[in-house]
């Protein structure tokens, strides 16, 4: 079975259907057999290197009051909290573009470390608040889950996969994909949003049995 999951770095709900997705792959067990592919997605596009404070960009962009945006951000932890990841809310939070961190990922599904790479990315983001454009960060990340730094570092300095990105994210787009997370399985069925365990569970196990 194939999935694509299309999301962005920057997507809170991404990182908590990750592992809800992960969780319903789990409870089914090794008898289904999985090509998972990570898909690139940007929220914001023309964020510019110096990135935005979260809830000035969050208020901009949604009209979202400040007791808004509190709420929302402890719906968020709430929800992290509850599959195991944690979300760290600082009021000084900025957000940031994360194009490199796409032509990264391109490049890590070819050495195989792909998935480890995007977990290592979320939590780079959300739990240690740290900046996702940085390329000293992302090296370090590529790194510590097994990739060469040093080939890390050349396709960060050089832009390369930057035409393989843009063309994936203009696919999707045109597939009518406008919302991240979203769940493709095998080039056919979608599940939009940040969905629990059992509702990716549920919809595996269905789409798996019609196949045999």
């Amino acid at each position: 079975m194939k999935i694509d999951f299309v999301s962005d770095v920057s997507c809170p709900w991404c990182a908590i259907g990750l592992r809800n997705l992960e969780t319903a792959l789990e409870r089914i067990g090794p008898d289904l057999k999985v090509d998972l592919h990570f898909q690139p997605f940007e929220l914001n596009p023309n964020m510019g290197p110096e990135g935005q404070d979260i809830a000035e960009h969050l208020g901009e962009k949604y009209g979202l009051s400040p007791e808004q945006l509190a709420q929302n951000s402890e719906n968020i932890r709430a929800r992290g909290e509850s599959v195991g990841f944690t979300f760290s809310m600082g009021a000084r939070r900025r957000i940031y573009n994360t194009f490199d961190a796409h032509r990264l990922l391109h490049w890590a599904e070819g050495e195989g470390r792909q998935h480890e790479l995007k977990q290592a990315l979320f939590k780079a983001y959300f739990t240690d608040g740290q900046d996702p454009s940085d390329t000293a960060l992302l090296v370090g990340v590529a790194g510590e889950v097994g990739l060469d730094a040093a080939r890390a570092q050349q396709v960060l300095d050089s832009g390369e996969f930057a035409d393989e990105v843009r063309q994936q994210e203009r696919f999707y787009q045109q597939q009518g994909i406008h919302a991240v997370p979203a769940v493709i399985i095998d080039d056919r069925h979608l599940i939009q949003g940040g969905q629990p365990a059992e509702v990716f569970e549920q919809a595996l196990r269905q789409i798996a049995a019609a196949k045999d």
